[in-house]
């Protein structure tokens, strides 16, 4: 095992607690890498085809994530997005990661959801999310200022809405959507969160939780904050799925690292890009400066790369963490400019021998 990844867990036994472990496909962005000779079109087209290969593989869910105003074409449309996948689609969960509700309008967002539940007949999950970029606030023509409360008060409408019940929002008419969902309680809503505060809004308001990018000490750690307050709420743990999603790059082979390297710090640059500089205001052509050795090491510490082995022992780690919540692994498996054909054989690997691994150990 890489020191890397070795650092991200202590060795599991071979044993799990008795929880489900499901895994899903993700972090689905359409964004463009300036070095991707492809249309916006052909990305769209090919993630489309990437959807229904997880579903061939056996993943559970396929994840897509939102934002607005980034200059790869991050995606910021999930909804049309998760009604085509629902399209080409039989079996596999489809997942909002996350939905920045507070940038829509609530009973525009019950409506949309409510139809992409039906086309996918029930295999919607709405993760939704507060936001954070203030360029999506501004050009939206939000308030970022009390987005907590405002996510909790979409939360509140949605359920409303989804039951059949008239709803009003703000000086608005009450009224009834229509159709409802196929669901008899609307599309299950996940909550993701880093932060106590937020942790404990999932426990109280969500049917799920959706973690990113932490330790499997820091995920035992929201875990923990996670149960204190569903015993507050009088909840069942048992029926509160927690989900973490990582970047993974499981890979047969010595050259796991220098395949995945160029395409992962290209994502991380892009990140830091986004809320340093607004859209309009950039110059060049967006492509990353070359990293250096401590930018490699910090990627590298922060990503499941190695064998199938060594990235199944650290999935495990989470799993172990969940206890015995019901847990979801999202794979950020996606990844812009990859090979195509090497972005399917890391899919297929990571179904193929990391999933078998994990739940060998149950």
């Amino acid at each position: 095992m890489t020191d890397a990844l070795a650092a991200r867990t202590q060795r599991v036994e071979d044993r799990l607690a008795p929880a489900s472990v499901t895994f899903g496909f993700g972090m689905i962005s359409a964004q463009r890498d300036p070095r991707d000779s492809r249309s916006d079109a052909d990305v769209y087209a090919d993630l489309l085809s990437l959807c229904a290969e997880a579903e061939r593989l056996g993943y559970d869910a396929v994840w897509v994530t939102e934002h607005h105003f980034v200059d790869d074409g991050y995606m910021p449309s999930l909804l049309p997005v998760c009604a085509a996948i629902a399209a080409r689609t039989a079996r596999v969960r489809i997942g909002t990661g996350v939905l920045l509700a507070p940038l829509y309008h609530p009973l525009r967002l019950a409506e949309d959801a409510a139809t992409v539940d039906l086309i996918s007949r029930g295999r919607l999950v709405l993760g939704l999310g507060a936001g954070y970029r203030d360029e999506e606030f501004a050009g939206l023509g939000v308030p970022r200022a009390g987005s907590a409360a405002a996510l909790e008060a979409t939360i509140a409408t949605l359920r409303r809405a989804w039951s059949g019940e008239p709803v009003a929002v703000g000086e608005g008419s009450p009224v009834r959507v229509t159709p409802r969902p196929h669901a008899p309680a609307g599309p299950p809503i996940w909550l993701g969160a880093r932060k106590r505060p937020g942790i404990r809004r999932a426990a109280r308001t969500a049917q799920g939780f959706l973690a990113a990018r932490v330790t499997p000490e820091e995920f035992a750690a929201q875990v923990r904050v996670l149960r204190e307050e569903l015993a507050v709420q009088g909840r069942d743990p048992a029926e509160m799925p927690v989900a973490v999603h990582c970047p993974v790059f499981a890979w047969n082979g010595p050259d796991a690292w220098d395949r995945i390297a160029p395409h992962l710090h290209y994502v991380e640059w892009k990140y830091a890009d986004m809320v340093s500089v607004p859209y309009g205001q950039r110059v060049g052509p967006g492509v990353p400066p070359p990293p250096g050795p401590g930018t490699l090491a910090s990627l590298r510490a922060g990503a499941l790369v190695g064998s199938p082995a060594e990235v199944a022992d650290v999935v495990a780690a989470y799993a172990e963490a969940a206890g015995d919540l019901p847990f979801h692994f999202v794979a950020r498996l996606y990844w812009p400019g990859l090979d195509p054909a090497v972005q399917r054989e890391a899919m297929a690997v990571f179904a193929g021998e990391v999933v078998p691994a994990v739940t060998r150990r149950r």
